[in-house]
């Protein structure tokens, strides 16, 4: 068998921060893709990219109608895929959308989507995670602090930081109603969170995570080393964010919804082994191990 090094140990009995060991962006210098190189070097920098408008106003429509679909229909609520409010009971997120929907399997496919990914990685690419999210209104909760990275490196086994997501806007982000954010830097500091994956960790955080999250000392020296960014946007605009960003987002007081697919492309260099901190694998709808490429 080989041994495979965790560069990036978590989940042990102390919070450890590590510098990051790989590139954040690993096409080579002037390659070809839809992301302008000063746009990359920003990307680079900041460990995100925002998009005015990724996607026009008939697509976005298309995706809200599917979207609605997809919520009324008993058998995806029924689904081990659909996440619900604890409170509520009404549906949060429904994982591995782009293989319940021809509509967004279609949006993955798209080039300006996956084209961006293939840019940003340097490789073709796969899909390790879909899902769309939705913010209701009127108490729908958030996401608290934390690193993709650190949960998909300890319970999906991703050995490198070589994976990006985009999140594009369904509805208006408003600066109100629970948007996006993120510590721009952050992404060059791993932190590896204290305390052990419990098993099956993944019914509990898909509601509200718990393991893997950082410490309230170590997000308020992040926070005044990086400050915090807020994304806005009309439906439509997208974000591109590094794997490691120190990420999260409110919950959703006002009346007005916020609804997004996300999608996380990782490198097919960089497919997944057993998990670096945790008893089992996550299932596969929420970590994949088809590893087919993106086409």
């Amino acid at each position: 068998m080989t041994t495979i090094t965790d560069l990036y140990p978590s989940r042990g009995p102390a919070e450890v921060a590590v510098p990051r060991r790989d590139p954040v962006v690993w096409s080579a210098p002037g390659a070809p893709g839809p992301i302008a190189a000063d746009r990359l070097e920003a990307f680079e920098r900041d460990g995100f990219l925002a998009i005015d408008q990724l996607i026009g106003d008939d697509e976005v429509a298309l995706c809200q109608r599917e979207l609605e679909r997809l919520l009324a229909d008993p058998a995806v609520r029924a689904d081990e895929r659909a996440i619900v409010e604890p409170k509520s009971e009404e549906i949060r997120s429904v994982f591995e959308v782009h293989r319940i929907s021809e509509v967004f399997a279609n949006l993955v496919r798209d080039e300006r989507v996956v084209g961006r990914a293939r840019q940003i990685l340097g490789s073709d690419v796969y899909v390790h995670q879909s899902r769309i999210n939705v913010k209701p209104g009127f108490g729908a909760g958030g996401f608290y602090w934390h690193s993709d990275f650190e949960t998909w490196h300890a319970e999906d086994g991703l050995p490198n930081m070589r994976a990006v997501s985009v999140s594009i806007a369904l509805t208006e982000n408003h600066d109100t109603n629970g948007g996006l954010m993120i510590m721009p830097g952050s992404h060059r500091t791993f932190l590896g969170c204290a305390g052990a994956t419990p098993e099956d960790n993944y019914k509990k955080s898909l509601q509200m995570q718990d393991a893997g999250t950082p410490s309230d000392e170590a997000l308020t020296a992040m926070a005044g080393e990086y400050g915090i960014k807020l994304f806005t946007g009309r439906a439509g605009s997208a974000t591109w964010f590094d794997c490691n960003c120190m990420h999260g987002s409110s919950e959703n007081i006002t009346p007005f919804p916020r609804s997004n697919v996300f999608i996380v492309f990782n490198s097919v260099e960089n497919t997944a082994v057993e998990p670096f901190a945790a008893p089992v694998r996550r299932p596969e709808f929420i970590g994949a191990r088809d590893f087919t490429p993106v086409r």
